[in-house]
């Protein structure tokens, strides 16, 4: 048995199987390569969905992890610290936001965003108690905790986890009209992905978000924009939103944020609504701790610094070009924008595990999402020869 399998089994065995990995084990990586515990080396074309924007061991965020680490980890937010403050101000100024509140997962961001949603309708707004509704889009992924599932028309997501929690309403993604026929005086807010990640990375029809943005103002509802996966760049803007000028009330962030090295996320937004909360009413133990807020603090320099932004958008060009220059019947879409880009293959001889499994043979690691469709998603600090690499492999493995 080779130290592959016995990891494997070991995995599954010990492991709740909540999870359907690929059959590789690894053990290093730096940049945009991962090794595995055989000694293999593999492009990474999924970025752990997005939260490796900046690659690999990134030598400047891990310089500012091993420095604040040696200084001061965790305090909770029962004292000050000296990097929460800087953290907020500097990515409030780069998300053009007034304030921000830290938190450690993508979920924990959304369940921020609807309860302030939610306190702002009560307490601005004027709905009435506990009526407030938030309308969201069918096929999202905002995350799995039981109130977020309840927002998501998965079964696989929600089959045994109910009794679930009410106030939300799902409109088919991408429909302005349905929207607008959804709002009514108890509705808060509106929370929609840019881009749907998870479905395949489905983009809204042109203008989509822009009309939305309009609307909510009429309306008086918050736009809330989940950027957790497209946001910081991997588009080919800062944040998705800006392909539309469509600039949101909250936004959720995570993944990216962290540079690849440290889980951490925020909703940021106006001080009319984040201003609401009190002392009590949220929180976690490690949201805003200093060694995240020093990390983010790094990784946000190097994004602006690094150009990461315009690297996604030249280099996604380059990537969705070669993957629209592949010859095989069974592609039904190649879409996406910057480097978040997907193929969706029409039924077939191979499923989308089975493009991926070939994919793995060839050095290059990706995922499938909903059985049809592959995501290519490698770190925006990929160069022009990688790309390359990854278009020659799908080439390979699809024309043949």
């Amino acid at each position: 048995m080779t130290r592959t399998e016995q990891i494997i089994k070991q995995t599954e065995i010990y492991s709740a199987h909540n999870y359907k990995p690929l059959p590789v084990v690894i053990a290093e990586a730096k940049g945009v390569y991962m090794t595995d515990v055989e000694g293999k080396r593999y492009l990474d074309c999924l970025s752990a969905y997005s939260a490796v924007s900046h690659g690999h061991g990134h030598p400047r965020v891990l310089k500012a992890l091993h420095e604040q680490a040696d200084k001061l980890v965790v305090t909770s937010r029962a004292f000050h610290n000296d990097q929460l403050g800087p953290w907020c101000r500097e990515l409030a100024a780069l998300c053009d936001m007034e304030m921000v509140l830290p938190m450690n997962t993508g979920a924990e961001a959304v369940e921020t965003a609807i309860k302030a949603a939610r306190k702002w309708g009560y307490k601005v707004k004027g709905v009435p108690k506990y009526k407030a509704k938030i309308v969201c889009c069918a096929d999202n992924f905002h995350g799995r905790t039981t109130t977020i599932v309840t927002m998501s028309t998965d079964e696989l997501y929600k089959e045994d986890f109910g009794p679930f929690t009410p106030g939300f309403e799902i409109i088919p993604y991408g429909d302005i009209d349905a929207l607008e026929k959804a709002i009514d005086d108890d509705t808060v807010a509106f929370l929609v992905e840019p881009i749907q990640g998870e479905a395949g990375v489905r983009l809204p029809p042109d203008g989509y978000l822009s009309a939305a943005r309009r609307l909510c103002n009429e309306k008086n509802v918050l736009l809330i924009f989940d950027e957790i996966q497209t946001g910081l760049g991997r588009t080919g803007k800062l944040f998705c939103w800006q392909h539309e000028d469509a600039k949101p009330d909250l936004m959720c962030l995570g993944k990216a944020l962290g540079g690849g090295c440290i889980p951490i996320s925020a909703v940021v937004g106006s001080q009319e609504v984040l201003g609401l909360f009190r002392p009590g009413e949220h929180g976690s133990t490690f949201g805003g701790m200093p060694l995240s807020c020093a990390v983010s603090r790094e990784a946000l320099r190097v994004l602006v610094e690094d150009d990461l932004t315009g690297r996604a958008e030249k280099l996604g060009k380059r990537l969705r070009d070669g993957l629209e220059s592949v010859q095989c019947e069974q592609i039904k879409e190649v879409r996406g924008k910057g480097l978040l880009l997907a193929v969706e293959f029409k039924p077939g001889p191979r499923t989308a595990r089975q493009v991926c499994e070939a994919l793995q043979d060839e050095g290059i690691l990706c995922k499938e999402t909903h059985e049809t469709t592959v995501r290519f998603a490698p770190p925006l600090v990929i160069e022009p020869e990688q790309i390359d690499q990854i278009i020659a492999a799908v080439k390979k493995v699809l024309e043949n």
